[in-house]
């Protein structure tokens, strides 16, 4: 029975799939671009970001019982990356001459898409798991989900939580725009 087991973890490589991926996917994909779209603010990246996640875990030996808390921070991870990575092509190209995506809108809606991006980009500067917390428990994860997410006792969410919107706070202080 147990050499079963093994056999079957050690049949997950890179030309196999795993028995268990479209349970796991079907049950949690939701919750993957849920998490994901709170870090990116577009469904559409943010399911490309699904997309990586789960071929990831595609690839993983991670255990399905396991499965929703892994993929959520992976997701969280991912997105967060993906963040740090537009806002680092958006310093190339503004160095190198491009001009930025301005379209015209309505006052309120450039207002708003502002102040979520000053959000994400505090939110990319915060330690990987403060952000990583934020985003899970603000994506709707019972404290106890974000604990075994991020492999913390129940009891040290919330102040992990808290500490992370004082650090997001400070940082969205830092870059406030001066009026």
């Amino acid at each position: 029975m147990e050499e079963e087991a093994v056999v079957r973890s050690a049949a997950v490589g890179p030309d196999s799939v795993r028995a268990d991926l479209e349970q796991v996917f079907r049950s949690t994909y939701p919750r993957v671009v849920g998490v994901a779209a709170r870090v990116l603010g577009s469904r559409t990246e943010a399911e490309d970001v699904a997309q990586e996640v789960f071929l990831a875990f595609g690839r993983s030996s991670v255990p399905a019982g396991q499965a929703a808390g892994w993929l959520s921070v992976a997701a969280a991870h991912t997105a967060l990356n993906h963040v740090r990575s537009r806002r680092r092509r958006t310093v190339r190209e503004h160095v190198a001459g491009g001009q930025d995506d301005v379209c015209p809108d309505v006052a309120d809606a450039v207002v708003t898409r502002e102040e979520r991006r000053r959000v994400r980009a505090a939110l990319a500067r915060l330690p990987h798991r403060h952000a990583v917390a934020l985003v899970l428990r603000h994506s709707g994860l019972s404290y106890a989900e974000v604990a075994a997410a991020l492999d913390l006792s129940p009891g040290s969410v919330g102040t992990t939580v808290r500490r992370a919107e004082s650090a997001l706070r400070e940082e969205l202080n830092r870059d406030a725009p001066s009026e």
